[in-house]
């Protein structure tokens, strides 16, 4: 009788707040909080989002960017963690982008963020 050849395993014991793939085409994907919802509205706004700050942080600091990103900031948060951000989130995001106008014009990133909200 001939022995079957050894097959690889895997045992995984008590995992807590752990992500890990296993096999050749595995993905591993972590999330805090609540997985996001993948809708294509919200997916397109947080990508533009990181967009736009990584524009904003090739421009000179003034306390009007400063707080734009921290905005921006909370709201990819947010989302990253439950899929969604609040009205207040995005109500404060308008008025900062409102006020920065001359910024809105000369980055295409904050122009995208501005229409996905509405503006």
């Amino acid at each position: 009788m001939a022995s079957e050849e050894p097959q690889p395993q895997v045992n995984i014991g008590d995992v807590t707040g752990s992500t890990f793939a296993v096999g050749n085409r595995a993905e591993a994907r972590s999330y805090h909080g609540n997985a996001p919802t993948g809708d294509d509205d919200t997916e397109r706004l947080l990508a533009a989002l990181r967009e736009l700050r990584a524009d904003l942080s090739r421009t000179r600091r003034t306390e009007q960017t400063e707080d734009l990103d921290e905005a921006l900031a909370d709201a990819d948060d947010e989302i990253t963690r439950t899929g969604n951000t609040d009205g207040s989130r995005l109500r404060r995001l308008r008025e900062l982008l409102g006020d920065a106008e001359s910024l809105t014009a000369v980055l295409a990133s904050a122009g995208t963020v501005a229409g996905l909200l509405g503006m």
